[in-house]
C-alpha cells in the first residue's frame, strides 16, 4: 500500500523556545531546515535523501549524524495519525517527558504504516552550531578504523558524524565524485560546537587516530569542501555503479553493538571474497550500523541466488552478535523471515498488537510480518 501525502506540506508551528516544531507528514527535511535557518535552528536527522518527515518516522530512519543526535525514535515528540477505524489520534503532548500511559509515539515510529497513517509530526530541534569542522583520515585496516571509533566514543568526544568507507567504497567515490583519496579504509568525520570546542575535539580525535595507526588527517574547513565530502558519502549508492557498469546494486544493512563491529565487518568482508561478489561497505560506525551494495547481474539466476544467500548469512551473523537484521532500512518484505530469529516470542506480541489495532489488516498488509 502506498499513500501519497506530498500535498500535506505545511509547517504548522515552530516553538523556538521549546526547541520543537510541528509539521505535516509531507514536509521534507530540506524544506524544514530552510524554513528554520533564519531562526538559528535545524532538524539534524539526515538519511541522505531529501525524504519527507512522515516517511522518515514510519521506518524509524536515521543517518550519518545519529551518533550525536540520535534517530527518528529520539527526535519525535509526538505524532498525529489516522488509525484503521478512521479515528484520528495524537500520541502525546509536547512536554519533554511523560509517564502518563503507554508510549504510542514509539509504537507508531518504525511500524512502516502497518498500524496507522502518520499525518503530523512534532520534532525536536537543535541550535545551528557556531562552528563545524570535518575531514577524512585513512587507516591500514577496517579493524584499525573501528578501534579509533570506539576509543573516540569511549573518551567522550561528542563527534557529530563518523563514517567508515572500506577501500573498495573509497575507490568508487574517487571514480564518481573525483575525491582523489588514498584507496584504503577511511573515516569521514565531523565536529559541531564552538570554535574552541571543535578545535579541541578535532585535536583529540587526531591523537586517537594516530594511536590506532591512522594516517595524516585531511581537514575540510571550508563549507564547500565539507559539502563535497558529505555529498560523496551520500552518493555512495550511485558511485558503486562505476565498479561494475550494467550491474544492479542490492542494498542491505545490519547493526551490531559497536564492540562487535570490527569482527562483524571482518567476517563479512571474508564472506564477500569467498563468495566472489563485489560489495563495498560503508557504515555509520559510531552506532555499529553498516551498509553494503551488492553488485549483481540480475540476468544470472545463479548470481542472484548467491547474493541472496550472502545477505541471509549477513543477517544471521549480525543477530548472532546480539545485533539486528536492519539498523535503519526497515523490514518491509525483504527481511521478514529474520524477525523470528531476532525477536523470538516477541514477534507474536507484535502480531497481537497488529490484530488488536487493525483487525481487518488494511494497513500496509504483508509488511514486517505476515498474519497467519
Amino acid at each position: 500500500v502506498c499513500i501519497d501525502l506530498s500535498r500535506m506540506n505545511r509547517i504548522v508551528a515552530v516553538h523556538a523556545e521549546d526547541l520543537d516544531c510541528t509539521v505535516e507528514a509531507g514536509v521534507t527535511r530540506k524544506q524544514l531546515n530552510e524554513y528554520l535557518r533564519d531562526q538559528g535552528l535545524f532538524f539534524p536527522i539526515d538519511p541522505g535523501a531529501d525524504a519527507t518527515l512522515g516517511g522518515m518516522a514510519a521506518p524509524r530512519a536515521s543517518g550519518t549524524n545519529a551518533v550525536r543526535y540520535g534517530t527518528m525514535r529520539d527526535n519525535v515528540v509526538n505524532l498525529t495519525a489516522v488509525m484503521p477505524d478512521g479515528t484520528v489520534i495524537r500520541t502525546a503532548r509536547r512536554a519533554k517527558k511523560s509517564s502518563a500511559g503507554y508510549d504510542l509515539t514509539r509504537l507508531l515510529i518504525g511500524s512502516e504504516g502497518t498500524l496507522g497513517v502518520i499525518t503530523e509530526v512534532t520534532l525536536r530541534l537543535h541550535g545551528i552550531p557556531e562552528a563545524i569542522a570535518g575531514g577524512v583520515c585513512p587507516f591500514p585496516t577496517v579493524e584499525a578504523a573501528c578501534n579509533a571509533t570506539i576509543l573516540t566514543i569511549q573518551t567522550g568526544i561528542p563527534i557529530a558524524r563518523i563514517e567508515l568507507l572500506d577501500a573498495l567504497q573509497v575507490k568508487a567515490c574517487n571514480m564518481h565524485s573525483k575525491l582523489g583519496l588514498e584507496e584504503t579504509p577511511t573515516l569521514f568525520v565531523e565536529f559541531h560546537g564552538t570554535e574552541a570546542s571543535v578545535a579541541e575535539q578535532s585535536e583529540r580525535f587526531g591523537e586517537i587516530a594516530k594511536e590506532c595507526g591512522g594516517g595524516d588527517f585531511a581537514w575540510a574547513t571550508k563549507p564547500e569542501d565539507r559539502s563535497k565530502l558529505w555529498q560523496a558519502r551520500h552518493d555512495v549508492y550511485w558511485s558503486v555503479l562505476s565498479l561494475r557498469p550494467g550491474a544492479r546494486p542490492i542494498a542491505t544493512d545490519v547493526c551490531v553493538p559497536i564492540s562487535r563491529l570490527a569482527e562483524c565487518v571482518h567476517e563479512t568482508r571474508a564472506d564477500i571474497e569467498a563468495t566472489g561478489l563485489i560489495a563495498p561497505i560503508v557504515g555509520h560506525v559510531g552506532d555499529g550500523n553498516f551498509h553494503l551494495s551488492i553488485l549483481v547481474d540480475m540476468e544470472s539466476a545463479e548470481e542472484v541466488e548467491r547474493a541472496d544467500a550472502f545477505v541471509g548469512r549477513l543477517n544471521l551473523r549480525a543477530i548472532a552478535m546480539d545485533g539486528t537484521c536492519t539498523g535503519e532500512h526497515g523490514v518491509g518484505q525483504g527481511k521478514m523471515k529474520y524477525l523470528k530469529v531476532e525477536h523470538g516470542p516477541g514477534l507474536e506480541v507484535m502480531k497481537s498488537i497488529k490484530r488488536a489495532i487493525d483487525p481487518s489488516n488494511i494497513m500496509n498488509p504483508g509488511k514486517i510480518f505476515a498474519l497467519d
